[in-house]
């Protein structure tokens, strides 16, 4: 990207719309390859011009902004209606990797997930160690300058189709709980490699759950130190509640906007009821950004979002819930039909959407998780001894 020292947020604002109109890819294909492949062409776009990773460093190809031009980022690249990020790695694992990666790590590892060359997915949640995450039972046993892994993972975000998938494994014992997990980076296509699509409620595979069958991983792939993943889990875990903040405030101006004209499309915008609601929730948008950009000024200052990440989190995942309840209510009858259906109304983007939020207040740390680190961490309260420390 061509430097302006001079440049104004405006004229910074300006030049960035004038690229994502010029440079927009078109229309999303049905198909799930042509849409991966449509993706990967607009990430690598991006870079290859300069306009990717606003927040990233610019020895990994990002563009080192500072706040104020984060923010009209997140707000114009949501206008501009163009494809976001493939897989969970971007504002996940590429935080913790910049923190805790090393040298040769970061190189081999951030550009090519930056331009869109590497998809990356999380391993984390299982069977029987979601909320409890310390209880993980996927185990790695180091063998030389080789881990074996052998386990289980469930509710994987595009694993389907990544490339590479940064996990949590044990690498001490079952009663070692977070003092004995590490943060390894496993090939997705290794042999011992399995990944099952599951499908949810809106009919697709956004999910998938994998399974690691004496899985080779050379010790040269754990970030961090061996047994000192907890640490790292935490600010992964940090920066995806932290990355959602800002891009999902000005996706949801638009959803809103949206939502208001099909009040007005179907006469009902004038009924008191429906304008005590649509208010509350242009409140609860513009609070969302407030907070976004409160999230986003903490990672600068600090370098990490902190416990103001889980009340953003909490915040969002209840207001997806709650608006799109009220637009299948606001559609009555018209709600039940779904995309395929062809007298659905909009593809049945409202029924699609309140079908899939009903996951919101479970992923990245459900909302009894949620409430749990703003009470100790937020409010001081008592810690429950039944958690691990944070």
């Amino acid at each position: 990207m061509k430097l302006v020292p001079t440049e104004t947020d405006e004229l910074f604002r300006a030049r960035l719309r004038t690229f994502l109109r010029e440079n927009h890819p078109g229309s999303r294909p049905r198909s799930a390859a042509e849409r991966r492949s449509w993706q990967k062409a607009w990430l690598a776009t991006l870079y290859d011009a300069g306009f990717a990773g606003p927040s990233w460093p610019h020895e990994y190809g990002g563009m080192d902004l500072p706040f104020a031009r984060q923010v009209i980022y997140q707000e114009e690249y949501q206008r501009a209606r163009v494809p976001g990020p493939l897989g969970t790695g971007l504002g996940i694992a590429a935080p913790t990797i910049i923190k805790y990666g090393t040298d040769e790590q970061k190189q081999r590892w951030l550009a090519p997930m930056l331009r869109g060359d590497t998809v990356w997915a999380q391993g984390y949640s299982e069977p029987d160690a979601g909320s409890d995450l310390a209880a993980l039972r996927t185990t790695a046993k180091r063998v030389g300058d080789r881990y074996m892994v052998n386990g289980q993972k469930v509710w994987n975000t595009h694993a389907d189709h990544a490339d590479l998938l940064f996990t949590l494994v044990r690498t001490g014992t079952q009663e070692s709980r977070q003092k004995g997990i590490s943060y390894l980076i496993i090939d997705a296509h290794a042999p011992g490699v399995t990944v099952r699509p599951l499908r949810d409620l809106t009919g697709g595979t956004h999910f998938s759950e994998i399974f690691f069958d004496d899985v080779e991983v050379s010790v040269e792939d754990r970030v961090g130190a061996e047994n000192d993943g907890w640490k790292l889990a935490r600010t992964s875990l940090g920066h995806e509640r932290a990355a959602g903040a800002m891009n999902q405030a000005a996706l949801y101006r638009r959803v809103l906007d949206e939502l208001v004209e099909l009040a007005r499309e179907r006469g009902i915008a004038s009924d008191p009821l429906v304008r005590d609601r649509l208010a509350d929730f242009e409140v609860r948008v513009r609070i969302m950004r407030y907070t976004g950009m409160r999230t986003i000024s903490d990672i600068l200052q600090k370098g990490e979002p902190g416990p103001a990440s889980s009340t953003s989190r909490l915040f969002i995942s209840t207001f997806e819930q709650d608006l799109h309840e009220f637009a299948v209510d606001m559609l009555g009858a018209h709600s039940l039909l779904t995309r395929d259906d062809p007298g659905a109304l909009q593809r049945g983007r409202w029924i699609g959407g309140f079908l899939s939020t009903r996951a919101s207040t479970i992923g990245a740390g459900t909302a009894e998780i949620q409430r749990n680190i703003i009470a100790e961490q937020v409010l001081g309260l008592p810690h429950d001894p039944a958690m691990p420390p944070r």
